[in-house]
C-alpha cells in the first residue's frame, strides 16, 4: 500500500514563469517522504540526528509530463521498495510527473554501508 500526501504548490516552488522549477520537484517529493516517516511513527528529529546511522540520497531523477503552477493541488503517491540489505528507493507518482530517489544506510561515524535499521524495515513494509 503506497503512502498518499496532498500538497499545494507554493510560490517558492516556482520560477519566474510561474511553473515549478525543475529541481524543486525532488524537494516537493521529499516533503512527502518526511510525512510518510512521521505517519509510520518515526520521530524525525531522532531519525535525522541518529548517532548510529544516516540515510543519504544517492540518486534522484524526475520526468515531467506537464507544468505545475503555484496554487495547484496535487497528490503525491509514494512507494518505497528495498533494493538490497542496505539500500532502498522511493518511487513518487504525481499527476504531472514521476520521480525516484535512491537511498543508502550508512554508519554515522565510519560512513560505511550498514543493514537497514528495524524502523526503516517496518516503514518499507508499511508503504510498499
Amino acid at each position: 500500500m503506497s503512502f498518499s500526501y496532498n500538497y499545494i504548490i507554493q510560490f517558492r516552488d516556482t520560477d519566474a514563469a510561474g511553473v515549478v522549477y525543475f529541481a524543486n520537484i525532488i524537494s516537493i517529493c521529499h516533503v512527502a517522504y518526511e510525512a510518510s516517516l512521521i505517519a509510520a511513527g518515526i520521530d524525525l528529529k531522532l531519525f535525522v540526528n541518529n548517532p548510529e546511522f544516516a540515510v543519504p540520497i544517492t540518486h534522484a531523477s524526475a520526468d515531467f509530463f506537464k507544468p505545475l503552477y503555484c496554487g495547484d493541488r496535487i497528490t503525491i503517491e509514494l512507494t518505497p521498495r528495498s533494493i538490497d540489505s542496505c539500500r532502498f528507493e522511493i518511487a513518487y507518482k504525481l499527476s504531472t510527473a514521476t520521480a525516484i530517489t535512491k537511498h543508502v544506510v550508512i554508519d554515522s561515524n565510519t560512513r560505511k554501508h550498514q543493514v537497514l535499521p528495524v524502523i526503516l524495515t517496518k516503514w518499507l513494509e508499511q508503504w510498499s
